[in-house]
């Protein structure tokens, strides 16, 4: 295989299972933002926190309906960097989880609230670990292609 075509592997189309995924991200985002914005108008009187949460989620829904619609639309070879901003929202979102949980089992001390603190910290690592493994595939890919001239 010659530097040229392996450039041409490297900038094809994405395959049919990631414009799924990028399908799912852009209606999933959509639809969780749409739903909890609705649910958020009909409730005037909710406290503080709770419209802060709210925002939250409704932010949370339309960064990945965003995500869903740029993968979807780019018409230039991504090299994983699609997998890198997932990623970082994947951290963003889990981050929120765990403070947001926290901040609940402080207040109410209780062993189910330190069994969902443990859970969100969980995801939390999780999602770092697979934004520590999408950032070396980047580059990865990005010194591969400059070896390849390209």
């Amino acid at each position: 295989m010659n530097p040229d075509d392996m450039i041409g592997r490297l900038s094809g189309p994405l395959s049919l299972r990631r414009r799924i995924g990028n399908v799912v991200a852009l209606l999933g985002g959509l639809g969780g933002a749409l739903f909890t914005g609705l649910l958020w108008a009909t409730e005037p009187t909710l406290p503080g926190r709770t419209h802060l949460a709210f925002g939250a989620m409704v932010a949370l829904g339309l960064a990945w309906a965003g995500y869903g619609a740029w993968a979807l639309t780019r018409r230039t070879p991504l090299f994983a960097l699609d997998r890198v901003v997932a990623a970082w929202l994947a951290v963003a979102a889990t981050v929120l989880l765990t403070a947001g949980t926290a901040a609940i089992a402080i207040t109410r001390g209780t062993w189910a609230g330190a069994a969902g603190v443990a859970v969100a910290a969980t995801l939390a690592m999780l999602a770092v670990t697979f934004l520590l493994r999408a950032r070396a595939d980047h580059a990865a890919l990005l010194r591969r292609r400059h070896e390849l001239g390209g």
